[in-house]
């Protein structure tokens, strides 16, 4: 199986006045051509997943024995926000005004390398969920990290 890229590191900016992002340089060489953009639940933000980490989350869900009606409903929320995207000749890709809604993203945004996937949290948003807190402090020593 090939090597996926890990994406890493932060940059803030903003949408432009027609909703589009400037997807940065750092995070698009490894994006790549096409990629895809969705919701990233259960957090109220957006993600950026590079093809292959996209074909490999996919083949996973369509593997879960359990289809039920729970099963369907996730699917079906995920898909629904979901598409598959590129920069135009700037960098720039469109943020439909669903998933703007969904991530409460107006102008200001923090791109967020977060392993396999960029996370694009409304400015305001992503201080209350970027610091670790007490209770998973010990997390940390679980993940071999501490």
């Amino acid at each position: 199986m090939p090597e996926l890229p890990r994406l890493t590191g932060l940059v803030e900016h903003a949408l432009d006045e027609k909703g589009r992002l400037v997807v940065p340089a750092r995070f698009r060489e490894r994006l790549g051509p096409g990629f895809i953009l969705t919701i990233a639940r259960p957090d109220p933000c957006l993600a950026l997943y590079p093809s292959a980490v996209w074909a490999e989350l996919c083949a996973r869900l369509e593997a879960v024995p359990r289809k039920d009606d729970a099963y369907r409903r996730i699917v079906r929320s995920i898909f629904a926000h979901t598409d598959e995207v590129a920069c135009d000749a700037q960098g720039r890709i469109l943020i439909p005004g669903a998933l703007r809604k969904y991530a409460r993203i107006d102008r200001d945004v923090v791109s967020v390398g977060s392993l396999s996937r960029v996370e694009i949290w409304a400015a305001d948003r992503y201080p209350e969920h970027s610091e670790p807190r007490g209770e998973n402090t010990d997390l940390f020593g679980e993940l071999g990290l501490a």
